[in-house]
Order: structure tokens, then sequence, then C-alpha cells
């Protein structure tokens, strides 16, 4: 019988589905974290979910989409002063954890 050595190669192709796995779970928003958070957050936005004077609602927002907002807000794509010294603010685990819990409210219109 041979003595088959498996190359590095291999090994790392292996092991990436765990990798990606740990990696996409360390950005999974804890929405008791997010929940914590929110309390400046819902001083501006309305927890009903209604846009009120000009004001954006987030309650629902798809998680992905409340990320990417907070991302343009913090390369200064957005203009809004308030929205880019906050996004700049918060770090990544805590930008998914706000998406995370305001995802999860509904809106009560």
């Amino acid at each position: 019988m041979r003595n088959r050595r498996r190359s590095p190669a291999l090994a790392w192709l292996a092991l990436l589905p765990a990798a990606l796995a740990v990696s996409a779970s360390a950005y999974a928003g804890d929405r008791a974290l997010g929940e914590y958070l929110s309390g400046e957050c819902v001083t501006c936005h309305q927890l009903s979910g209604r846009q009120v004077g000009g004001i954006p609602a987030i309650i629902g927002l798809p998680e992905d989409a409340f990320v990417a907002l907070m991302e343009s807000y913090r390369r200064r794509e957005r203009d809004n002063q308030v929205m880019q010294a906050m996004a700049v603010r918060l770090s990544p685990e805590e930008v998914a954890a706000l998406a995370a819990y305001f995802g999860s409210l509904t809106p009560h219109n």
C-alpha cells in the first residue's frame, strides 16, 4: 500500500466550509445587544415604524439593507452628518446587532 500524502492545498480546501461558516456567524447580529444599543436610534427613528419629519423608518428593514445603509454613511456616500457620526462610532458587530434587532421588529403603522 502506498503512503499518500495530501497536498496542503487540499487540506485547506477541506477546511474552507468550516472557516466560511465561522466568519459568517461572526457578524451575525446579536438581537439582545442590538436592543441595548438601540436607545440612541429610537430618539429619532420611530419604534412604530412610521416615517416622521423626514426621518426614515428602520423597523422591519432587512438586515443586509440596514448594514449597507450604515456602511454608506460610514463611507460618507450618504449625506447626513448625524448618521455619518453614528456610523463611524459603531463597530461591525454593533451594526450587525442593530440590524438584527430592527429587522426582527414589525412596523405598527
